[in-house]
């Protein structure tokens, strides 16, 4: 028998939040800034190329005298070093892009490949020290996703609170010996534990404001998670989930709503938990 009828479906897609976005979550500055201070010396010393002619002259000089400098090179592109990329060279070999930074002809193809040459002569970058904290808010964007996370989670705990009942965050489901029985090999940790008065529920929240095979993902674990936890006397799984995203993942999370009863959004959770006073 199905968790949901199909109209109780449509009603929880027409609900999805468009964002759950503050001004708080768009941009880190915090972790901007350290980001920058941690190479600003180099930074300020590369400044040294900008307007230079003559810049296999000025890169020479500046190798000559530490060549480490250079190791910044990736972040004016906007490529993290960490990150390991590849690009394909002359040759038509795959190489690793901090390849090129190994060697005074390497820097020089690596500025000229790039574009970086034309922009250091014509100086169109005043302070790399600047340009970098522009290039950091860029990819501070990566990172909204996450944020996103836990803003759906700082909100579901606010309502959690304002229905007064008790709940605990970020639990294993290894305190329960019925549920690790029940999960077998695998390990959980949930988001949230609610004690109501007849039963412990135990939550996962998420959102979503844009699609990705992440969707599927979750939609068909949770799906496979909810039946065995429901099986234990005295505990239910609880899915509370929103955003726009869920739209290009309409199917799965489809099956999920008819498979797992306590599936909730933010415009129907507070609701469902005052009832459990």
């Amino acid at each position: 028998m199905s968790a949901h009828t199909e109209a109780e479906f449509k009603t929880f897609m027409s609900q999805l939040s468009e964002t759950n976005a503050t001004l708080s979550s768009w941009t880190d500055f915090t972790k901007v800034k350290t980001n920058v201070v941690s190479i600003e010396i180099k930074l300020n010393t590369l400044n040294y190329l900008l307007g230079k002619e003559n810049l296999r002259a000025a890169v020479t000089e500046l190798w000559n005298n530490d060549k480490r400098v250079f190791d910044v090179l990736q972040i004016l592109i906007a490529c993290r070093k960490r990150d390991k990329k590849k690009v394909i060279n002359a040759d038509a070999e795959f190489v690793l892009l901090e390849s090129y930074l190994a060697t005074i002809d390497g820097v020089m193809e690596f500025i000229e490949g790039t574009g970086l040459a034309k922009i250091f002569k014509d100086k169109n970058v005043k302070n790399l020290v600047d340009y970098v904290f522009g290039v950091e808010v860029g990819l501070d964007s990566n990172a909204r996703k996450n944020r996103s996370g836990d803003a759906m989670e700082g909100t579901v705990e606010l309502i959690i609170k304002g229905s007064g009942l008790k709940y605990r965050k970020e639990v294993y489901s290894s305190e329960w010996p019925s549920i690790t029985e029940a999960l077998g090999t695998d390990k959980k940790r949930f988001d949230f534990v609610i004690e109501a008065k007849n039963k412990t529920y135990l939550a996962e929240v998420n959102f979503y404001s844009s699609g990705g095979s992440k969707l599927n993902e979750t939609a068909r674990s949770f799906t496979e998670l909810a039946p065995k936890i429901n099986a234990v006397d005295g505990f239910e799984f609880l899915w509370v989930t929103d955003g726009k995203g869920w739209e290009s993942a309409k199917n799965k999370l489809q099956e999920a709503y008819y498979t797992i009863p306590s599936v909730y959004n933010l415009s129907t959770l507070r609701r469902f938990l005052d009832g459990l006073k």
